[in-house]
């Protein structure tokens, strides 16, 4: 019913059934999310595993269904096995931009923590908890801290929470296949910039060329912008985008002088 291409529908198959593994516990996001060169729980090999995972139900479907309908024009244009190295190469690609980006986040973090540690008072305590903690903290503490700024329990607290939020930014991992499907997405504006797309959201032609302009920056503004509780790597995204850019117009290139 669907003109599905092989290598698609194989990625398609291994997501799926990952995504169920990890859901029955045969899988473990510990080991096979992508965690922070500098952490514990780092292996190299979280570097490619990471984008067969996700994170629910709907950002499986998210990517999956981007992928059905972009992927199989690519594989057709490209062959499976070139289809298959954009694939892993972009995805590759967007989790070293990632975590550039992110070393360079941490190690800013790991400065504002120190800082606080040296010197702990309360409106420094509210404004790292507002920038840095996406859950509810307790504010009937943030108060009674503000109103003893020098009671020894509160201040030690307010460390303890403190270094709490600092492990759980440290440790957070990045899972999923976005930046291979933006990879996608930006092959595909690039060698059919013209073909028109007509989106769920938009029920009106667009051009793919003006959509990946879109998206692109959309994710950079993201990027630069985000706020405590986006837990999206808009730089992964913007990561995968990168590669493709360059990895087409390096094979079309070579391509041509092959002629």
């Amino acid at each position: 019913m669907f003109n599905i291409t092989p290598m698609v529908r194989n990625l398609l198959i291994i997501n799926v059934v990952v995504f169920l593994l990890q859901l029955s516990g045969l899988i473990s996001v510990e080991n096979f999310a992508l965690y922070y060169f500098g952490s514990d729980m780092f292996q190299p090999v979280q570097l490619f595993t990471h984008m067969f995972m996700h994170g629910g139900w709907a950002h499986l479907f998210s990517n999956m269904f981007s992928l059905f309908i972009f992927g199989p024009l690519l594989e057709r244009f490209w062959g499976p096995q070139r289809f298959l190295a954009f694939y892993l190469i972009t995805g590759l690609g967007a989790s070293l931009l990632y975590s550039g980006v992110r070393a360079y986040e941490l190690n800013g973090l790991e400065e504002e923590t120190a800082t606080y540690m040296l010197d702990p008072e309360p409106m420094k305590f509210y404004n790292y908890m507002e920038e840095h903690y996406s859950g509810r903290y307790n504010t009937e503490f943030a108060v009674e801290f503000r109103r003893n700024p020098d009671n020894p329990t509160y201040v030690e607290e307010s460390k303890e929470a403190v270094r709490y939020v600092y492990s759980q930014v440290f440790n957070s991992p990045m899972l999923g296949a976005s930046g291979a499907v933006f990879g996608i997405l930006m092959a595909f504006g690039l060698l059919f910039p013209n073909l028109e797309l007509m989106l769920l959201f938009l029920p009106i032609p667009i051009k793919a060329k003006y959509f990946v302009l879109f998206y692109g920056a959309f994710e950079l503004y993201s990027g630069f912008n985000r706020v405590p509780g986006d837990n999206v790597a808009h730089f992964a995204h913007l990561g995968g985008m990168l590669f493709a850019y360059i990895l087409v117009r390096m094979w079309q290139r070579n391509d041509y002088s092959n002629y």
